[in-house]
C-alpha cells in the first residue's frame, strides 16, 4: 500500500510539474507577445479646439476662452498617455490646441504637412512612437483614413471638437483605430 501512495504521489508531482512548465512557457508567451505592443505606433488625433469666429475674415483664428478650456481638458484627459512626439498644422488655433499637452510631455510641438500628411519621413520619424497629431474637421479623418489606407472617416462636422481618433500600428503593419467623443 505504501508502494501504491509512493507512485501515486511521483505521478501527482511529475504532472504536477509539466503543468507548470507548461503555464512558464505560457506566460513567457504572453510576456514576449507584450514586448511586441511595445514596438507598437500609436497616434492620437484631435481636431483643434473652438476657434474665434467674430472675424469671418481673418484666415488664421486663435481659439476662444471654450477652446482654450477644451485644449486644457484635452491635457487632463491624456494625462496618462506619455507622448513622444507632437504634431500640429502652422495654425494659431491647432498650435494653441496641442500647446497643453506638449507643454505636460515637456516636448516642442512639430509642424506637418497637412497635404502629405503620413509621408515616408513622417512614418520613419513616429515609427514605435505615441503621437499627438493636431488637426482640422477635413485634415484629421483624411490623416486617419492615410495611415490606414482606407477611407473610412468623413470630414467632421465644423462644430464637432470632441472627436479624438486613436490608430495602433503594430510591426506587423496591423492596424486598429478607435474613435471617441470627448465632451
Amino acid at each position: 500500500m505504501k508502494n501504491l501512495f509512493l507512485i501515486l504521489f511521483i505521478l501527482l508531482t511529475s504532472c504536477n510539474f509539466q503543468k507548470s512548465e507548461s503555464s512558464d512557457k505560457h506566460l513567457l508567451k504572453q510576456v514576449e507577445e507584450s514586448k511586441v505592443h511595445l514596438n507598437n505606433t500609436t497616434y492620437y488625433l484631435i481636431r483643434h479646439a473652438e476657434k474665434d469666429r467674430n472675424d469671418p475674415s481673418e484666415k488664421d483664428p486663435k481659439l476662444e476662452e471654450t477652446g482654450l478650456k477644451r485644449a486644457e481638458k484635452w491635457a487632463v484627459v491624456l494625462k496618462d498617455v506619455s507622448f513622444d512626439m507632437v504634431y500640429s498644422t502652422n495654425y494659431n488655433r491647432t498650435r494653441e490646441t496641442a500647446q497643453p499637452i506638449a507643454k505636460a510631455n515637456s516636448l516642442e510641438i512639430e509642424i506637418y504637412d497637412s497635404n502629405d500628411p503620413f509621408n515616408q519621413e513622417f512614418q520613419k520619424k513616429t515609427k514605435g512612437k505615441t503621437v499627438l497629431i493636431v488637426g482640422h474637421s477635413n485634415t484629421t479623418p483624411a490623416f486617419v483614413n492615410a495611415i490606414m489606407k482606407n477611407k473610412k472617416y468623413e470630414d467632421l462636422p465644423d462644430d464637432e471638437n470632441a472627436a479624438l481618433f486613436i490608430v495602433t500600428v503594430s510591426p506587423n503593419k496591423t492596424i486598429s483605430t478607435q474613435l471617441l467623443y470627448i465632451n
